[in-house]
């Protein structure tokens, strides 16, 4: 949610960022409308409220005819009092309605456009030559079902497309991932936290997951409850209604949980193997501080993904996405895209945004300071994505007899072994 000052003192700038998002400048219209008749219902109700009040002690002390007509003067204020109280609260939830769908400001050095508008910031490692190596690259599927690793038609008999098993050495290298992930982050400072992967819809709602992107996400009407697209929002959530204290900022989590996402919209895009599935397991970094300190954690973030997909010797470019590509908490997001030989392409595989307060706005989080309590930042950045970062793992490492080799910094969490063998 936007500081609502804005649309008192910036409202060009909220209408500058809209149209970079590719959105309604309309909108910030219809809110600053929106916020005068809200404003001008709470004088309206209050003043009328204030008069009731102070008629009533009036009657107390009036007799005779002074007494009767202030009587009937408060009856008549009676009524108009509910239904200013009436109009103060229609407006309020009008304007409440407004902001939920208003995303936040993106910063002006963005760049701008659409998915494609990305802009290279840096590019790591070199891609192998296969060809020069004397052999063609297998993908990922075949490789999986080479080391026994991957079950796709056993993940569809049981649970549908997207679905899929990671059965022996497939589960011993997810696993590990896991473990060297939350290793790093430990070392770096984060709290590890496995959060619930089922939140209420304020959760959602709070983390900006139930406006444009509520058709990727599962809910339980019968207990009305989320399934998790990321453990971002549990992790946002996690003080929600809090007042933080400043000295204890920045707070540092580091989440594993399970992820689910319906794809919609997907359809017939990456339906061979595990790429794009309804379900994955990822470990989320997620950072509360100061609003002035966002930008820095932010780029300590990407540098932290930048390391982990390093420390896995992937080769991988870092992306700032475009203004128009934005979800609708993120003012600026950085993307790690890896090298995936059988595309010749890179793809998406990490991503970390600046949220700035806009999330702390909506989920009531404060920080209490000497001046006193004011909203606080949050950032978000996945760290390992299992099943895409399994993919760059097999591609890119496998060898000419299906084998696979196990980058250094694994091979503490897999018993010291340096190759993933084919199995049968």
């Amino acid at each position: 949610m936007i500081d609502p000052k804005l649309l008192r003192t910036e409202p060009d700038a909220l209408r500058a960022a809209q149209e970079a998002r590719g959105e309604s400048v309309q909108l910030v219209d219809q809110l600053i409308a929106a916020d005068e008749l809200r404003r001008a219902s709470i004088v309206g109700f209050e003043t009328l409220r204030a008069e009731q009040k102070a008629i009533g002690k009036d009657v107390a002390r009036a007799k005779g005819d002074e007494k009767a007509t202030l009587i009937a003067r408060t009856k008549s204020l009676s009524g108009q009092v509910k239904a200013a109280e009436a109009a103060s609260a229609d407006a309020g939830a009008r304007f409440d309605e407004l902001m939920l769908s208003m995303p936040n400001p993106v910063f002006a050095d963005v760049p701008r456009g659409g998915e494609h508008d990305f802009t290279v910031v840096s590019t790591h490692g070199t891609p192998r030559d296969f060809a020069a190596e004397g052999f063609e690259p297998r993908d990922h599927l075949e490789l999986g079902e080479l080391l026994g690793a991957i079950d796709m038609a056993r993940g569809a008999k049981v649970s549908g497309a997207r679905f899929y098993f990671l059965t022996g050495q497939g589960a011993m290298l997810e696993l590990a991932l896991v473990n060297l992930a939350m290793a790093k982050a430990t070392e770096w400072g984060f709290t590890p936290i496995l959060p619930p992967a089922l939140v209420k819809p304020s959760a959602m709602e709070g983390t900006g997951f139930l406006g444009q992107a509520a058709q990727d996400v599962y809910h339980l009407p019968a207990d009305d409850l989320y399934l998790v697209g990321t453990s971002e929002v549990a992790l946002a959530a996690y003080h929600s209604d809090e007042i933080l204290e400043a000295d204890s900022l920045p707070r540092l989590y580091a989440g594993f949980s399970p992820c689910f996402r319906r794809e919609a919209g997907s359809y017939g895009k990456d339906t061979r193997g595990i790429f794009r599935v309804h379900w994955f397991d990822k470990v989320e970094m997620f950072v509360y501080c100061h609003p002035d300190e966002a930008d820095e954690l932010h780029r300590k973030l990407l540098s932290f993904e930048k390391d982990f997909i390093t420390s896995l010797e992937l080769p991988f470019q870092v992306l700032e996405v475009a203004s128009g590509d934005l979800g609708l908490s993120a003012a600026r997001k950085f993307d790690c895209y890896g090298w995936i030989p059988t595309q010749s392409r890179y793809r998406e595989i990490t991503s970390t945004s600046n949220c700035t307060t806009f999330q702390a706005r909506r989920l009531n989080i404060r920080m209490r300071t000497d001046q006193g309590t004011e909203p606080l930042a949050t950032i978000n950045g996945t760290l390992c994505a299992m099943t895409r970062m399994i993919i760059l793992l097999l591609e890119n490492h496998q060898q000419a007899d299906g084998s696979v080799r196990v980058p250094e910094a694994l091979r503490p969490f897999l018993g010291g072994r340096e190759f993933l063998t084919p199995v049968g």
